[in-house]
């Protein structure tokens, strides 16, 4: 388990953001004629949080003793944090439960027999920081196979800002959607390893290098885990495919398997029949 540290540059910016996210009339606040801004003052956040003001304006500017996990408890309450966020904030500040097993690169046998075992369903196993662990046929003929020859090669967030090929499969009205998407998970995950993991520094700093939207987007400090979401695929044989994505935690902390299902009342089922078929027939040695 990596020991946590404070990460106060990180925590006070996400302080002052949440703060500009709240209106006073979600706290019960009259806003009054003279407010400058639409989000809470500091001093706001203090007195509902029970705290000192003076103490609440250091947290924000980095200063200040480490906030005991009450005291982060109290400050989710009074921003009106969403569990994803309250996490989050305890991160920062140092604070997190024991860290589940790892997994790394390595995908369990138990993982990989249940990939095999979904012949009808399109499946992924990812780590966290968002790299393709392993899939089977039908994710590999839906959403195609990935490069594991670059460093980040199989990483789907590195793909999606640095490879404009990796969005051509997706509506374009929808791209700054996975966009936000994908920056609000990664946000999360590298909370969770800490700032001193090297592999998450790593793929923060190249993406960093990619172009203004990443960047922008990371300066926002949106934190939402991606548990489901629905999807449509633009596929070049079968045409667009809508699929409802289930995000299921494996054991190991790092690692997550993901399901594409059909929605209900779709014709998604369909089209991947369709898809399976013309896979065996280009491949004939899968069948048996």
């Amino acid at each position: 388990m990596i020991h946590m540290t404070i990460d106060r540059r990180e925590l006070a910016d996400f302080l002052r953001r949440s703060r500009d996210r709240v209106r006073p009339s979600d706290v019960g606040l009259v806003e009054g004629p003279r407010r400058r801004t639409a989000g809470l003052r500091r001093e706001e956040v203090a007195q509902l949080a029970g705290m000192s003001a003076d103490y609440y304006m250091r947290m924000e500017q980095a200063r200040g003793p480490q906030p005991s996990p009450q005291i982060l408890s109290s400050l989710a309450r009074a921003l009106r944090l969403s569990v994803d966020e309250r996490d989050h904030l305890h991160l920062l500040a140092g604070h997190r439960p024991p860290a589940g097993r790892i997994g790394g690169d390595q995908v369990g046998a138990g993982l990989l027999h249940l990939l095999d075992q979904l012949p009808d369903t399109a499946a992924q196993v990812l780590g966290d920081l968002g790299d393709v662990l392993a899939q089977n046929d039908l994710a590999r003929s839906l959403l195609g196979g990935v490069c594991t020859v670059s460093e980040h090669g199989r990483n789907v967030i590195w793909r999606w800002f640095a490879d404009p090929a990796a969005r051509a499969a997706y509506p374009p009205e929808e791209h700054d959607h996975y966009s936000r998407l994908h920056v609000a998970d990664l946000r999360a995950a590298v909370a969770r390893r800490g700032a001193a993991d090297p592999a998450a520094a790593r793929l923060v700093e190249r993406l960093r290098g990619v172009g203004e939207e990443f960047t922008a987007l990371w300066d926002l400090h949106e934190v939402a885990v991606r548990r489901r979401s629905r999807m449509r695929v633009v596929h070049p044989v079968v045409g667009p495919v809508d699929l409802d994505c289930q995000v299921l935690l494996a054991q190991e902390a790092d690692q997550r398997l993901v399901l594409f299902t059909p929605p209900p009342g779709s014709d998604t089922a369909d089209r991947l029949t369709l898809l399976r078929v013309l896979d065996t027939e280009r491949f004939p040695s899968k069948v048996g």
